[in-house]
Order: structure tokens, then C-alpha cells, then sequence
């Protein structure tokens, strides 16, 4: 496999911009997320909970979609809201603006007259007329945070547009690892692979396409809820989480980032891979004793929002036993499908030394066989031969190592989160517990 792109490549998202604001000038599209009410009522709450940061300010809407920022933006009592938005869909927003001066009693929305400029353009576009601004709003949030690559445009607004001391609605992004197991998603997407194992298809041979099959499936991000006791290990603290502060982010830091990976396992299983998830933090005004800070989170025990969780399958599953440390990386870069290629390496255990995440991709098994010749040829027969080919034995078996095209997404919705999951207990999931929870096997404490 090439090495992923390098942040000089700086992958542009111009090919994919037709085709990405067609898809949000659509009113169905816009339901859905007007829908999410987790969504909608935490940026509500976050907006008129610190209308210190709105009232009688200027304040831009970055991507305003529908509109529903900047509805909630003159609530709060701003001045004046520069709702900027490059889809069609600026054009509904400015028909619904101007319902709010229709004459003869047959406005609506009237809170909303004189109060909004709606301006259909890019962000980045230089003829846009906009005055610097005390607040930034926007929902420039995808999968896992940064699908879509639209927090690039509210870092751009910011740099641009924001007044020194100003505020961001939202100002901090959290991202959130963990390891899983789900024998049955693995089974599923097995099966799907295993399609192009048929011999006599027709009257014709699919096999040679097997190998195929299976680098694609197991490639692409699997996007959906899912139950949380499938967690082998659960970020429980700030500290396990990827910090992204709007207020300071670079564009370099944004468009390549390496998610240092750190669990210890409380369950002995099989790791199938790493399941990912956001929250968002809006601070209001943090000098200010009236400031509401407002929180929101889409990981797996939270309520159910549109951006759900994301998972990256490995090919062959991990074992792991319960006290064991798992290490690793996650690193992303950005793409010019307006998304991220996703790097992922896990070590359970204390030995092996980690890859560098920012050399090329090379396909682990392939250079473990490259080590074990050279060991083979340097010291055959020796006593030492057999001590350093049991440790490439044990990097074979206790790292995993893939790569995912965050944009390449399939769906799996079987987790509904019904009542009876209530009663779904670890090992229903093939997980585990140490005979004494409290001191994993009788004291014996694997090496971090």
C-alpha cells in the first residue's frame, strides 16, 4: 500500500463540492438534522443559556444550513447574524428571512426581520462582504468529529472574521477511543468477503477476487450504534480523550494528527477493533461568572444522536486477557474526498516497539517475514535465533495494524438499545471477567 498523503499535499475538497452541497440543499437532509434533538436543543440551550456572547452582537453562522443557528442567535438577542451558506439551500433560508417583513399580517417569524443577511458562498470565497464579529457560530461536525472536513472552514472563519477576545459555539471537540469486540458484525462482514470464494459462480471463478473482498470490507468504517458493554476497555476520564480547542487549532494540526492509544483491558476476549466517538463543549464566555457551559456527548452510553459511532474492524481479531495493556496510534490525515485516511496500529502486552506513524504503510505481515529471514540467515541454529524468533512470534499474534478511508462508510443498525439489551451481560458478548475483578488473576498484574 502507498503511504498515506503528507499535510504539503494538502488534498483539495473542490472536486467533491457539487456533489457535497447538492446533498445539503435538500430539505430531507436538513429534516434529519433538524430532527436529531440532541443536536438541536443542546446548540439551542448552549446559545440562550450565554446570551452575553450574542446580545446585541455581531454574529456569523458558518455552513448555516436551514437556518437554525442563527434563529436561535437573534432569540439570544444578537444585533445582527451573517448566516453564510454555499448550497441552494441559502436560498430557502432567505425565503423564509423574508416572510418576516411580508406585509398586510401575513408575516412570520417577525423576531427574525432586519436581523439576518443570508450570504450563499464558501467561507473562503474573498468577495464576501462581512464585517469582523464578536461570536462564531456553526455545526461543522462529521463522523468521528472531523468527516467532511468542515471544521477547516470554521478555523478559516475564525482566523478571518472573529474579533480578538470573540467566541465559538462550539470551542472544543473531544475524541474518544476504545476497543471492541462483536463477533457478529465480523461474522457479517466475513460473509459478505466470503461471496468471492465461489469456484463455479455461473460458470465462473470468483476466488481470484477473494483477497479483494476482503481488504474492502474490512476497510471500510463501520458507522452505527452499538452496545456499550461490548467495550473491552472504556475511556472513563478527560485525560483518554483527543482535545481539538477551536479557539487555538492550526490548519496544519487539523489536517494531520497522530490519537496516542493507552487501555488497559478489563475483560478477556476477542479485541475486533477500535470504535471511535465525539462530544463538543461550548464554554460560552469563560471570564464571565454568568457563563453556562453546556456539553454534549455521542459516545455509545449517551443518548442516540445522527452522527452515531464509528468503528474500524480489523481483518483478524485480537486476543486480549483481561489486565493487559493495549498501545498503539490512530493517525488521520486529510484526503480530497472532504475526509481523512485513517492509520490504526494496537500492541497488547509490554513487548515490541510501535511503528512511526508518519512513515509509509507497510502491510505488517509482509515485514514481519522480511525480519524472520534475516533472523533465519543471520543466526541459524543458534540459541539466540530461537529467542529473537519467538519474539517475532509475538508480534505476530499481539499487534494488529489497517488502514480506512474515513468516507468509505458502510452501515450496520442491528443495535436498537431495546429493554432487553438491559439484560445483556459480558459474557452473552464473549467477554470475561478475572476471577477476582478486583485483583486480576490471583495478583499477577501484566507489565504497561
Amino acid at each position: 500500500m502507498s503511504s498515506a498523503p503528507s499535510v504539503a499535499d494538502n488534498p483539495s475538497n473542490e472536486s467533491r463540492d457539487p456533489a457535497y452541497f447538492g446533498y445539503y440543499a435538500m430539505l430531507q437532509h436538513q429534516q434529519n438534522m433538524l430532527q436529531d434533538t440532541v443536536r438541536t436543543s443542546t446548540y439551542r440551550s448552549a446559545i440562550l443559556l450565554n446570551t452575553e456572547c450574542f446580545e446585541d452582537k455581531l454574529v456569523m453562522d458558518v455552513g448555516a444550513g436551514s437556518g437554525i443557528l442563527s434563529y436561535f442567535a437573534v432569540q439570544a438577542g444578537a444585533k445582527k447574524v451573517y448566516a453564510v451558506e454555499a448550497s441552494e439551500m441559502a436560498l430557502k433560508m432567505k425565503k423564509l428571512v423574508k416572510a418576516a417583513s411580508l406585509p398586510g399580517g401575513l408575516a412570520k417569524n417577525e423576531f427574525l426581520k432586519d436581523r439576518i443577511e443570508v450570504i450563499q458562498a464558501k467561507i473562503e470565497d474573498s468577495g464576501i462582504k462581512a464585517p469582523k464579529v464578536d461570536t462564531i457560530i456553526s455545526e461543522p461536525i462529521g463522523v468521528l468529529l472531523v468527516h467532511e472536513r468542515m471544521i477547516e472552514s470554521f478555523i478559516y472563519a475564525r482566523d478571518t472574521y472573529l474579533k480578538p477576545g470573540g467566541h465559538l459555539f462550539p470551542n472544543k471537540g473531544t475524541m474518544y477511543l476504545a476497543p471492541f469486540t462483536d463477533a457478529l458484525l465480523f461474522t457479517e462482514t466475513m460473509g459478505k468477503a466470503r461471496f468471492w470464494e465461489q469456484t463455479t459462480f455461473h460458470g465462473v471463478d470468483l476466488s481470484p477476487l477473494y483477497p479483494d473482498a476482503k481488504a474492502e470490507m474490512f476497510g471500510m468504517p463501520v458507522v452505527g450504534h452499538f452496545d456499550p458493554k461490548s467495550l473491552l476497555a472504556t475511556p472513563t476520564s478527560d485525560t483518554e480523550g483527543y482535545e481539538m480547542d477551536f479557539n487555538t487549532i492550526t490548519m496544519k494540526a487539523l489536517r494531520d494528527f497522530v490519537v496516542p492509544i493507552s487501555w488497559k483491558a478489563q475483560y478477556t476476549g476477542l479485541m475486533h477493533g477500535v470504535a471511535g466517538w465525539f462530544d463538543l463543549t461550548f464554554s460560552g464566555n469563560p471570564d464571565s461568572a454568568a457563563s453556562q457551559p453546556i456539553e454534549m456527548s455521542t459516545g455509545p452510553s449517551a443518548e442516540k444522536t445522527h452522527w452515531q459511532q464509528v468503528r474500524f474492524m480489523f481483518r483478524e481479531p485480537l486476543a486480549v486477557n483481561a489486565g493487559q495493556s493495549i498501545r498503539g496510534w490512530m493517525h488521520c490525515v486529510v484526503n480530497d474526498m472532504r475526509s481523512y485516511t485513517v492509520d490504526i496500529e494496537v500492541i497488547v502486552g509490554p513487548f515490541g516497539e510501535l511503528s512511526d506513524p508518519s512513515q509509509p504503510f507497510e502491510p505488517l505481515l509482509e515485514k514481519q517475514a522480511k525480519q524472520q529471514q534475516q533472523h533465519v540467515s543471520r543466526s541459524e541454529g543458534s540459541e539466540e535465533m530461537e529467542e529473537e524468533e519467538e519474539e517475532v512470534d509475538e508480534l505476530q499474534f499481539s499487534r494488529r495494524r489497517g488502514r480506512w478511508e474515513l468516507h468509505e462508510q458502510s452501515y450496520n443498525y442491528s443495535y436498537t438499545g431495546s429493554p432487553n439489551d438491559l439484560l445483556t451481560k459480558p459474557e452473552h458478548l464473549c467477554m470475561y471477567e478475572p476471577e477476582n475483578v478486583d485483583d486480576a488473576y490471583g495478583g499477577i498484574e501484566f507489565a504497561n
